[in-house]
């Protein structure tokens, strides 16, 4: 079995346990302890599992990683996400970008654009365009997580729902094997449902380790975005949802 093929295993055993042990991962898939343990480490980098002593279980659902830890991780795949994404984001444009660190690379990717009009809540992209003299950034007011430079609130709500914009570029804490996109903060979901209803055009941008990554609050299904840019073939079940809801999905 190809390592990429027993990390999907380990991950359905530990959802559908809860918790497993190095000792019966080491029989199940007929490898050396030393192998498991580099599989758990692995998966526990990308924050899919949680590593324990002598085994994993799943990640809490009701606090995300810390952001300086999003930012280290994944960030070949969400440079390339970022360039293709910008790649369809014409001169001119006008558009949201959200809380998130790959919807943060795309705001890099953009600094060789021009004349684009930016309306976002998350301080970081703010920060990185502000060094372009020809775009005009409008940053919504609310309440400031100091954790991830994200703005959230009903100040933030009410601010984004007076925009009606080309482009929303939208980042997601996780997505249940059903499609459901999960995140971890009943305000910040609130904010991205409004960035999707005044956008005329969804951008979700996502790396592979958000699959079956669990968060406790549903926002809806991914057939909500027109658009879903990614470094890795969805679950089967995910695959199902996004070609019935019509979504175009690209993969980087």
């Amino acid at each position: 079995m190809k390592q990429t093929q027993r990390h999907d295993a380990i991950i359905e055993l530990v959802k559908k346990q809860g918790y497993v042990s190095t000792e019966e991962l080491v029989e199940h898939f007929a490898v050396s302890p030393q192998t498991i343990r580099r599989d758990l480490n692995d998966l526990a980098e990308q924050n899919i599992i949680m590593r324990h002593h002598g085994g994993a279980a799943m990640p809490s659902s009701s606090v995300n990683t810390p952001w300086h830890d999003r930012k280290a991780t994944q960030t070949a795949e969400k440079e390339r996400i970022a360039r293709r994404v910008a790649q369809q984001i014409p001169d001119g444009a006008t558009l949201f970008i959200d809380i998130g660190t790959t919807p943060e690379a795309v705001a890099h990717a953009l600094l060789d654009h021009h004349d684009l009009r930016v309306v976002t809540n998350n301080l970081n992209v703010a920060n990185t365009l502000m060094a372009k003299d020809d775009f005009r950034i409008i940053l919504a007011g609310g309440e400031l997580r100091s954790r991830d430079g994200g703005i959230i609130g009903e100040a933030t709500l009410d601010f984004i729902s007076q925009f009606r914009l080309d482009f929303g570029i939208l980042g997601i804490s996780g997505i249940d094997s059903d499609g459901s996109l999960l995140e971890f903060d009943y305000h910040e979901v609130r904010t991205k449902r409004a960035i999707i209803e005044n956008s005329r055009y969804v951008m979700l941008v996502t790396d592979h380790s958000k699959f079956g990554r669990n968060a406790m609050v549903n926002m809806g299904s991914i057939n909500m975005v027109d658009a879903l840019y990614t470094d890795a073939m969805p679950p089967a079940g995910v695959m199902q949802v996004i070609e019935s809801g019509h979504v175009h999905l690209e993969l980087c």
